[in-house]
């Protein structure tokens, strides 16, 4: 049996506590380590997760530092330099974590603070509180960073102003009107760094969700200097549209109405057990007479506890099918429990998707099994 992998939370421990109170020490003869790190691992420390940790230390780290916050800042902007900190990574989001707390009030401090952090761990939730703020001043100084030398901070940019960033506050004025984000994005579209444009398909597949018309016409504008780059950034930013089919977007990708039909779709065994698999195969046939660019998925219809359904695509492949020509299809789908999904047991239908289209569908039975 495999060990458990370490939990993240634990990134945070007495090793990276001690080289931060060095690194802090070495800058401010004052600061009392010792009573820091008894503050740090206090009673609730091994029941806190991992960015209440990071919250935790970051209000502990204010504690002995000077009451004045561009005082206490200017010592950690110091202590970042450390060559042991430096070595580290995602650990040291306290960093810009202490400004996001402590630093709204005072933007003349707190910017420069963000730009040099953000080199060291990124910014991107740290700055969000900024823009709901004054999103005014703090995009004219999010632009300014989209041309800057280095790519962790070009990357912020980007990343910081997502409307939908992952495990971060919401910007909701973007997700209504997302028109001041593309400005940034167009200057990154051709980024040398790919950390950079896969921040900004990123971007563009968070706006997506809210405004998709204007990514389908930001991109289709970028066409016309089509580079690897842009064709990266058009799929990646259009993913969540091409799996519900989305037609504009398959055609911006050179993907059209396909024309093909599926034969001798079938489904092994039709009855499965909870932690066991299916295996499902089919001939997909080119019924034109040109070459087709065929994008194939599969729509899994599971059922859900009110007796509902819900439906998730699988990506199967990406083909070119010349004229008159036959592909056979074969894959695997285990229903083994994982965190991010319950199964429900009942019937079940796998759909095949052609350029968006369903073309055909199978039916099978998912029974209790040990798993459930």
């Amino acid at each position: 049996m495999l060990p458990m992998p370490e939990p993240l939370k634990n990134m945070y421990n007495e090793a990276y506590i001690a080289t931060l109170s060095d690194a802090v020490k070495t800058v401010h003869s004052n600061f009392d380590s010792e009573g820091f790190t008894h503050r740090v691992f206090d009673m609730q420390w091994e029941s806190r997760e991992l960015k209440d940790r990071m919250r935790h230390i970051t209000e502990c780290l204010n504690h002995f530092l000077p009451d004045d916050y561009s005082e206490g800042l200017a010592i950690l902007r110091k202590a970042a330099n450390d060559e042991a900190l430096q070595k580290l990574s995602f650990e040291n989001m306290i960093f810009p974590d202490f400004v996001e707390v402590y630093g709204l009030d005072d933007w003349e401090n707190s910017l420069p603070a963000l730009e040099q952090f953000t080199q060291l761990a990124s910014a991107e939730f740290a700055v969000r509180p900024f823009i709901v703020k004054d999103s005014g001043r703090m995009m004219a100084q999010i632009l300014e960073w989209a041309s800057h030398d280095n790519h962790h901070v070009r990357r912020l940019a980007s990343e910081g102003c997502r409307p939908r960033l992952p495990w971060a506050m919401a910007l909701p004025e973007f997700k209504k009107d997302p028109s001041p984000i593309l400005p940034i994005l167009d200057l990154l579209k051709n980024d040398e760094s790919d950390y950079v444009t896969r921040s900004v398909a990123n971007n563009l597949n968070d706006i997506t969700k809210d405004n998709p018309q204007v990514v389908i016409d930001t991109l289709a504008k970028w066409q016309k200097n089509n580079t690897k780059t842009i064709q990266w950034i058009s799929s990646h930013a259009l993913r969540s549209m091409v799996k519900a089919g989305d037609n504009q977007a398959l055609a911006l990708l050179g993907y059209g109405e396909a024309q093909v039909k599926v034969e001798n779709l079938t489904i092994s065994p039709l009855e499965v057990s909870m932690g066991e698999e299916i295996e499902f195969s089919f001939d997909l046939i080119s019924d034109s007479d040109d070459s087709q660019a065929l994008m194939v998925d599969y729509a899994m219809h599971f059922v859900r506890a009110n007796d509902k359904t819900s439906v998730k695509v699988f990506k199967l492949k990406k083909l070119d099918l010349a004229p008159g020509d036959t592909i056979a299809i074969r894959k695997k789908h285990s229903f083994k429990a994982i965190s991010t999904r319950r199964y429900y047991p009942g019937t079940h239908t796998i759909a095949i998707q052609v350029n968006g289209t369903v073309i055909a569908e199978a039916d099978f039975e998912l029974l209790a099994g040990a798993d459930n």
